[in-house]
């Protein structure tokens, strides 16, 4: 469906010709555009339908008896079998937040699902062979669950921006949730309609830089700059990655074209998850919601992780 609007959009409203680089950002831009706003719309609104039987501070309860990371590990579980990108996890993130499940369960989430996906898992088995993509999926499952375990522990709930009205320190209570169906479906959409207000500029702001840097970089500049094995490759390809804006899926036969130029697996899979993990508009439509020092923490542990996880590899094959 977003397919075929964002061609309609772009080459028949627009009048864009295809196969040019104008055509390709443009493209690019419309269809994450479309898909996350509606992803946004859905989960808030599903959520908080569910929530509709249940006030916030009885879920959040429910989830801080998860004992040893049990609630970690399922938010990562959750996250590996969603395929979505960077930009795309952010609406069931906030989803979380909304239900006011802890944050270091929130953020082991945020962390696996544009990491690890069944469409990556599949293509990734084909390519590479199906050991590397189970060690990789595996990777960023544990590394989900160890960064949401110690962002958990830092008791950083202050830090979250986005304010959910009439909520502050679990003051919604089940008396003052509505009764009939009706109401229900009412409170759902009123709820949904209110954070979309509050986001909806940053995300398109975020979307179109993804899109300018998806459109303006060349495969050429990876191969330059992550030849080689030296150990600062590793870092580099981090460093590299993050401001790139791509979902697991779509870098992948990248990453396959960049082992066949000799570079380290190591290398490639950091980057890899670099680019999918964490991206520069993901910051942008982030830093609406959490402060700006969990935004370091979150990403400086990602890419501490990445980094190790990078090194592993290529000490070891």
């Amino acid at each position: 469906m977003f397919e075929l609007l964002s061609d309609w959009l772009v080459y028949s409203v627009f009048g864009l010709a295809q196969s040019t680089r104008e055509a390709e950002i443009f493209h690019f831009f419309i269809y994450d555009l479309l898909k996350i706003y509606l992803l946004m719309l859905i989960v808030v609104l599903v959520i908080s339908f569910i929530r509709s039987y249940l006030p916030p501070h009885r879920i959040r309860k429910l989830m801080m008896r998860q004992r040893f990371g049990t609630g970690n590990i399922l938010a990562a579980l959750l996250g590996a079998v969603t395929p979505f990108c960077s930009c795309s996890s952010i609406p069931l993130f906030i989803g979380f937040l909304e239900a006011e499940i802890p944050l270091g369960i929130a953020f082991s989430y945020i962390i696996t699902s544009p990491l690890v996906n069944e469409i990556a898992f599949v293509i990734m088995g084909g390519m590479f062979g199906w050991r590397i993509a189970v060690i990789y999926a595996l990777s960023g499952i544990v590394l989900g669950v160890l960064a949401g375990l110690l962002i958990g522990r830092m008791k950083l709930e202050k830090e979250v921006l986005l304010k959910f009205e009439g909520e502050a320190e679990g003051s919604l209570k089940l008396a003052d949730l509505p009764k009939t169906l009706e109401g229900k479906l009412r409170f759902s959409v009123q709820k949904s309609w209110e954070i979309f207000r509050k986001l909806w500029l940053i995300i398109a702001i975020g979307v179109g830089i993804g899109a300018l840097i998806h459109g303006l970089i060349p495969a050429e500049f990876f191969q330059q700059y992550l030849s080689g094995h030296s150990v600062l490759a590793v870092p580099l390809a981090v460093i590299v990655g993050v401001p790139i804006y791509a979902n697991a899926s779509t870098i992948v036969p990248i990453a396959f074209a960049l082992s066949t130029k000799g570079i380290q697996l190591g290398t490639i899979l950091a980057f890899m998850m670099a680019v999918v993990g964490l991206s520069l508009p993901e910051a942008i439509m982030l830093k609406k919601v959490i402060s700006l020092k969990l935004l370091a923490i979150f990403f400086g542990l990602v890419a501490f992780g990445i980094t190790v996880i990078g090194l592993l590899f290529n000490f070891l094959t």
